[in-house]
This record gives C-alpha cells, sequence and structure tokens, in this order.
C-alpha cells in the first residue's frame, strides 16, 4: 500500500454483544483502495468496521457538521420541548452570514421573517442552508457560538471521540474538526436515535420562498437503496460525504472526504458501498437469552443448569471467511451447588485463523440451591460407590 492511500486497515472478522468492536487482522482477498483521503465504512448492525483510511485523523467536515446541528434539534422535538410548527425569528446576523451573498449554500431566508421548524430541517439537510443552521443555533442558544459549544459537548456525550464545533455550518475554521469515524457513529446515531425523523435526509427536494433546490446527496439519485446523510465541500476539505444504504436487512453507514471532485463524490461511495455488501455479511449465531449448553450440577436440586447467552449474537464476516470460523464452550463440569441465576458459568470461546480467541460469558439460567446434609451424603456416596455425580439423589 503506498504512502498516497494513507493508513488504510481493513477488519476481516468482527463479534458484537451490545456494540462491543474487536480487532480484526488484515487480509489482502477482501483489500479495496479509495481516492478519498478519509474513509470509513462501517456495519449498522454490528458497528464492525469493513474499510478504514485515516479514519481517526482531524480533518474539515465542511456542511456534514449540519448533521450534528440537525441531531440537537432533533433531541428537543423528541423531548418535546419543540414542535415542528414552533418558529424561529430570522436575524440580520444569521441573513447576512448565511444569505445568498455569503458565498455559501442558502435557504434565501429574509431577516426578519419567522419561519417554521420544520422548514428549517429540509433547509438544513436538502438544501444545506447556512442561514437555516445560524437561525436554529440562536433560537436554540444565546448565539451561534454558544450553540456550537453545546454541539460539541453533546458530541463527546453521544461517542464523537474527537470532535470540535466552532460553527453550526461547517464553515471553515481551522479548529472546527471531526473523524470519518466520529460522523459514522454521528449518522448511526441519527438513524437509530431518530427514526421518526431521519426520513427527512431522504427527500430529494425542497421549495422556499418559490426557490426550488434539490438535495445534493448523489447517492439518492442512484439505484443503491440510500437514504440519506449529508455532502460537504469546501476549498480545503475537498468533496465529502456521510451515506447509509440498504440491502435486504443490511444496513451500511460510510463517511468518505478528500475526494477531488464532484463526480468522484458519485462513483467512489457507491463503489465502497457495493464492495462492502458484496464482500461481507452477517450471521447470527445466537439470540438474546438462547440456551447455548446444559452444565451438570454438583450437590444441587437440579442434575444440571441451562446456560444462556445475554445479548444477541451477531457477526459481520467476509462471506469467504465464515467457514473459518470455530465455536467452543469452556468451563468446568460439573458445576458445584449452590448456582445464582444470571452467575457466569463458562465462555463461549470464538477463534478464527490468524486473531486473537473472543470470550463471551455464558449465565446460568435459573437459581440452583445445594442439597441439604442428606442429599449431599446420598450424592457423594453414589460417586463413591458407582461414579455417577450431579444433582438430586432418586
Amino acid at each position: 500500500m503506498n504512502k498516497k492511500s494513507g493508513k488504510t486497515r481493513f477488519r476481516a472478522f468482527g463479534l458484537i454483544v451490545f456494540m462491543a468492536l474487536f480487532g480484526v487482522v488484515p487480509s489482502a482477498a477482501w483489500a479495496i483502495e479509495t481516492i478519498a483521503k478519509q474513509a470509513y465504512l462501517m456495519d449498522m448492525a454490528t458497528g464492525e468496521v469493513l474499510f478504514e483510511k485515516d479514519g481517526e485523523a482531524p480533518m474539515p467536515p465542511a456542511s456534514m457538521s449540519k448533521m450534528m446541528t440537525a441531531y440537537m434539534l432533533f433531541e428537543r422535538l423528541r423531548d418535546g420541548s419543540l414542535s415542528l410548527d414552533d418558529t424561529f425569528l430570522v436575524s440580520e446576523d444569521s441573513w447576512r452570514r448565511g444569505g445568498a451573498k455569503s458565498g455559501g449554500s442558502t435557504m434565501f431566508l429574509e431577516p426578519g421573517k419567522k419561519v417554521r421548524v420544520e422548514d428549517l430541517i429540509r433547509g438544513i439537510i436538502i438544501q444545506s442552508g447556512n442561514d437555516a443552521c445560524i437561525v436554529v443555533a440562536e433560537g436554540l442558544a444565546s448565539s451561534e457560538l454558544a450553540f456550537a459549544e453545546e454541539m460539541t459537548a453533546r458530541a463527546k456525550e453521544i461517542g464523537l471521540k474527537n470532535s470540535v464545533f466552532k460553527n453550526a455550518t461547517g464553515w471553515p475554521d481551522p479548529e472546527h474538526r471531526t473523524t470519518a469515524r466520529d460522523l459514522a457513529v454521528l449518522a448511526k446515531r441519527t438513524i437509530s436515535d431518530f427514526p421518526q425523523f431521519y426520513p427527512y435526509y431522504s427527500e430529494k427536494e425542497f421549495t422556499y420562498n418559490t426557490i426550488r433546490q434539490i438535495n445534493r446527496n448523489p447517492l439518492l439519485y442512484r439505484n443503491i437503496n440510500s437514504d440519506g446523510l449529508k455532502t460537504g465541500h469546501t476549498v480545503e476539505s475537498g468533496y465529502g460525504l456521510t451515506a447509509s444504504a440498504t440491502k435486504g436487512d443490511r444496513r451500511l453507514i460510510l463517511v468518505v472526504n478528500g475526494l477531488p471532485t464532484k463526480k468522484d463524490r458519485s462513483r467512489e461511495p457507491d463503489r465502497l458501498l457495493s464492495w462492502g455488501f458484496r464482500e461481507f455479511n452477517n450471521y447470527k449465531l445466537f439470540s438474546a437469552g438462547e440456551e447455548v449448553t446444559k452444565a451438570d450440577v454438583w450437590l444441587g436440586e437440579e442434575a444440571t443448569v441451562a446456560l444462556v447467552i445475554e445479548n444477541e449474537m451477531l457477526l459481520t464476516l467476509p462471506r469467504k471467511a465464515r467457514r473459518k470460523m470455530k465455536v467452543s464452550i469452556k468451563f468446568e463440569n460439573p458445576v458445584p451447588a449452590p448456582i445464582a441465576k444470571g452467575q457466569e458459568i463458562a465462555k463461549l470461546v470464538m477463534t478464527a485463523p490468524g486473531r486473537e480467541p473472543v470470550e463471551v460469558p455464558l449465565l446460568a439460567a435459573a437459581e440452583v440451591k445445594r442439597l441439604g446434609l442428606m442429599g449431599r451424603l446420598g450424592t457423594a456416596l453414589k460417586a463413591i460407590v458407582l461414579g455417577e455425580s450431579g444433582g438430586k439423589p432418586e
């Protein structure tokens, strides 16, 4: 891999138990390159990273920052402190800095007018309006700068580890930075936290003030089941896109940034998403609470106890690597009573060539009390005389 491509990592095997991510070993069989300066491709259900190129590198996000502005707005709508029919006033400052004369994307708001929140949502997402973002920032905080500080604080709370916002729009600022990984996390949180509002990201056009504008997301116009999220572009950042697409019951999230041209922003995400769907698949091993095996119980009122897995186990694997995975169970049998319900009894061990084993706890499905004195004596006698072990004697 040449230096121009940046630091690229491929994760070819993944397991999640309530969003726990595990490392992977690169494999040339699943390698892919990209001309993007930064890229991050993630499976929505498992959180597994299928492809990464400088995913943790600080970068200017341009208008992809507006996803965080929308997220803050969605939170107010969800908690009931704001409604879609509420209105915000367009200040002279928001019109001057975000209007047509500013040189950036605009919703063409008019100073002194009041605008419905739902129109502002569409103005932010579809038209990428800087004026709409500033109006929202001023409506939700004392100023855009104060709102940006709230954005930064909230971003850290929801898992964006390396994001600092200095404005609500993504307007160039040397300290306004995020990472491809953080934008992927933000997209995931947006989709999962706000299913009632996420469909705004798939709308292709919006007309406000008699001016019709179309969504700049090129994937919405391709036949790949893409339904979001947001484009970005400045001279410093290049062309970027945070995108999501579905195929069957799978959803992938992709972030690319630093692409040379608008045409590249259309082609490269399509290619990377297609690769992710083609080369990887999700495999469900166990449902939450499902019995995996049984363990013998020594000196217990029951002879055995069921062992269950607490959380759903879903793997994202390269299609070619599935048959190389092995699953085993590690524990000492029999298990001495008493046993508490939910007590960790065993480990489910998953192995694959070229990587460290992954261990997941198996828990007792029920309580097993210890036998009384006479019962224990009877069981011990059977073990000595007949070589038997286990639970309650007949």
